[in-house]
Formats: C-alpha cells, sequence, structure tokens
C-alpha cells in the first residue's frame, strides 16, 4: 500500500545551475541523491518498503552533515530532515492502520503475518506451545436476512467487544474474514486454549447482543490445533479449520479440538 499523501510531499530536487557557488554545487550533489530515493519511493507500493528507503535517507542526509566536503548547506540540511522524520512518522501511522480491521479494531489477516512469525518464533526459542483456535459465528446469514446487514456489523462488533474482555493481554486475536476469527494463544495446550474458547461462549450467553431493543443470541463454532515445532501458519490453520467443520456438523455452538478430528 503507498501514501499518496507521503510521497507529494517528497519535493526535494532542485537542480543546481552550471555555473553555481561551491555551496549550491553541494547541494545539488546532494539533492541528486535525495532525489534518487525519492524514485525508488515512486518505484514501490509497500508502506514498510518507504519507510525503509526513507531510513536510508535520513541516514545518509546526517551522514553528511557531518562531512564538511559534501555537506549541503544548514538551511536545506534542516528542511529535508524535517520532511523526512515527517514523512516517517506518517507513514508508521499509516503501516499501524494497514494491519487493523477497521469494523473491529482486530487485527486483520496482513496483521496476523508479522503475528505469527513472532508468536511462532517466540515459542520455538522457548520450546513452548502456541495454540491456534478458528472460530465462526453460528447461523450468520440468518442474522444478516433477518435483522439486515448492519446488524451483522452490530454482531462482529459485539463478538470483538467479548472477545476483548475474555482475552489475557499475551493472545492474539484476528479477524481472519468475514465472521472468522482466528487466535493466538501463548502456552496454551489444546484443553487449555478449548477451555478459552468455552469461557467466551459463557460470556457472550451472558451478555447477548441488543440490537434495535431487543436480545440477539449469539453462538459461534471452534476449531483449535497446536502447533507443532517448526509447523508452518498455512498447516496449523487447516488443522484448526477442519476441527471448526467438525463442530459444525457436531451441531454448532460447541469446540473441537484437532485431536478429536
Amino acid at each position: 500500500m503507498q501514501s499518496s499523501r507521503s510521497k507529494h510531499r517528497l519535493r526535494l530536487v532542485k537542480t543546481a545551475p552550471a555555473n553555481a557557488a561551491p555551496a549550491a554545487a553541494r547541494d545539488s550533489d546532494y539533492y541528486r541523491r535525495i532525489e534518487d530515493y525519492a524514485q525508488r519511493i515512486r518505484d514501490t507500493q509497500d508502506v514498510g518498503a518507504i519507510i525503509d528507503i526513507l531510513d536510508e535517507a535520513l541516514s545518509e542526509t546526517r551522514a553528511l552533515s557531518r562531512d564538511p566536503g559534501t555537506r549541503p548547506t544548514a538551511e536545506n540540511l534542516q528542511r529535508t530532515e524535517r520532511e523526512i522524520e515527517a514523512m516517517q512518522i506518517e507513514l508508521r501511522q499509516l503501516r499501524g492502520l494497514v494491519h487493523v480491521d477497521h469494523l473491529t479494531g482486530l487485527l486483520n489477516r496482513s496483521g496476523l503475518d508479522l503475528s505469527y512469525r513472532r508468536e511462532s518464533a517466540r515459542a520455538d526459542r522457548a520450546n513452548s506451545t502456541l495454540g491456534v483456535a478458528l472460530l465462526d459465528i453460528d447461523d450468520f446469514k440468518h442474522l444478516n436476512d433477518h435483522h439486515g446487514h448492519q446488524a451483522g456489523d452490530a454482531a462482529l462488533v459485539h463478538l470483538a467487544d467479548a472477545i476483548r474482555r475474555s482475552v489475557r493481554p499475551s493472545d492474539v486475536v484476528v479477524r481472519f474474514g468475514g465472521e472468522e476469527f482466528l487466535f493466538l494463544l501463548p502456552d496454551s495446550a489444546s484443553s487449555h486454549a478449548a477451555r478459552a474458547l468455552d469461557r467466551l461462549q459463557d460470556e457472550l450467553h451472558r451478555h447477548p447482543l441488543v440490537y434495535r431493543g431487543h436480545d440477539v443470541a449469539l453462538s459461534f463454532s471452534a476449531g483449535v490445533a497446536v502447533r507443532q515445532r517448526g509447523q508452518s501458519r498455512d498447516t496449523v490453520i487447516a488443522a484448526a479449520d477442519r476441527a471448526l467443520y467438525a463442530a459444525k456438523r457436531a451441531g454448532k455452538k460447541r469446540v473441537v479440538t484437532a485431536e478429536d478430528v
């Protein structure tokens, strides 16, 4: 994803005339360097890559400021540093938003990539378990058809709020797609992960969704798997997905572990 506003602000190139004074010539060389970075930014659509390029540009700018032979004028240097730093802040904020589901405020699938790499690496270092659970709201299509899509959105937000009240600070929760949510549960065996989801089910039962003055009961089916050392994200999610569908076939509103499938 690209921040067009940030790219628009990167207007740092001013070519010096051929008969420029030495200071202006140094500025011209400096701006040619900055233009190289600007072109690399224009050639990429990835926010993370843009931030990395800006880090390089800022490092070179500061290195040049310490070199009397190549140092641009102080005014131009300070202006460029301010512009680069402002773009870094803006892009880091944007990158954070890219990983968030705007309806529920939970992570989205883009955020899952980073979280899984971090949690799986931590589990391998500590030789610990990582529980993975996949949850799907029961009869979500019926909810949308009967109450309307706004009710469906309200149900997703209500579930996200219940999840926040139920999970540990170390747990990672992702809106995986539609009415599906994925959990990364550090240091959790299958039985521990299943109990955590049972507590969430109880929380939904105690606090139903109130929509237009009426209680709307929500429940979910879930599948749980435990990542084995070195196991890929797709493999462990597929195991949790098979357990989820076993829960659906068994009558919904339940949690099934991969070991029981």
